[in-house]
């Protein structure tokens, strides 16, 4: 009679425990957050910057933006602020949604909610309950800007199409390495134009 032992129950449990406390990030998780990250941020900042340029979505309009910006924000002159937010937040948002330039246009949001807290929000705290509102959506909005800043658009995105073909190679964008001296991608050489 032919015994089968099961593998120990400790072992299992600290691989599991491994796995959900892993530091390491696969590629394709991390393009996956990346994805939803820009789409959320096209998503939220498309509303802000057309309602603050054209009074889309029941927005304020130019007007309005620039007599709020010189009023509670004191940024003055409030026209000409009015349309740098405007035009940050809008073509921010278009340029994450297609994924060209990410790295800058996260970058871009993560001042403009910076700038937001500073002039407006900070003064309420986090959390407050009258206007204007607490700086709690603009931290969490620069953060996720910063983190598409940071790591880029992932491999969803014309940036990552422009890349390879920089590179010139079909392959999945990989990480610059000098090995020896060497530029590789992936371990194959880079063209020398």
């Amino acid at each position: 009679m032919a015994t089968t032992t099961a593998p120990p129950a400790h072992g299992r449990n600290l691989r599991a425990l491994a796995a959900v406390v892993s530091t390491r990030t696969a590629a394709l998780p991390t393009d996956c957050a990346l994805l939803a990250a820009r789409i959320a941020l096209a998503w939220i900042f498309v509303y802000y910057g057309a309602g603050k340029l054209f009074g889309a979505f029941n927005g304020p309009g130019l007007h309005r933006t620039a007599l709020y910006f010189s009023n509670t924000a004191h940024l003055h002159p409030g026209g000409f602020w009015a349309v740098v937010g405007g035009i940050t937040e809008f073509a921010a948002a278009i340029a994450l949604a297609i994924g060209l330039g990410s790295r800058l246009a996260g970058a871009a949001l993560f001042v403009d909610m910076v700038m937001a807290m500073i002039t407006v929000t900070w003064s309420t705290g986090i959390n407050a309950s009258n206007p204007p509102p607490g700086y709690q959506l603009n931290l969490a909005l620069g953060v996720l800007a910063l983190v598409v800043a940071i790591l880029g658009a992932g491999r969803w995105s014309l940036d990552a199409l422009i890349e390879r073909r920089l590179r010139g190679t079909g392959a999945a964008p990989g990480r610059l390495t000098v090995l020896h001296g060497e530029p590789k991608v992936r371990d194959q050489e880079l063209p020398s134009h």
